[in-house]
């Protein structure tokens, strides 16, 4: 199945991908831009990245059971995700004050 027609990257060649990656590091946090990396591409729209998203949960979640994954090591797993995420919004929130004050002071001017 196509996923990205920017790229004509299909959901194979993402499972492929992740399947690697995780065989390089089980419990590393894979985003959209990893994948794409890897495959020596980028997003140009992003907007296949929910898509690219919900394949790589599902395909972390089938090689963790294929692993026989402990549910500690798996707890772990989440509290990094979590702590990955929060980080990820915090430097979301703080760019987009500063664009925002940027703007401001350009209308004023």
């Amino acid at each position: 199945m196509l996923v990205c027609s920017c790229n004509f990257v299909t959901e194979k060649e993402i499972v492929d991908v992740v399947n690697e990656l995780l065989d390089e590091d089980c419990w590393r946090i894979i985003v959209p831009g990893t994948v794409y990396n890897r495959m020596q591409k980028r997003g140009r729209c992003c907007g296949c990245f929910p898509n690219v998203i919900d394949i790589i949960v599902r395909t972390s979640e089938q090689y963790h059971v294929n692993r026989d994954s402990t549910g500690a090591e798996f707890c772990d797993f989440l509290s990094r995700l979590k702590k990955f995420q929060e980080e990820k919004r915090r430097t979301d929130v703080e760019r987009r004050q500063k664009s925002n004050r940027a703007a401001e002071r350009s209308a004023v001017s």
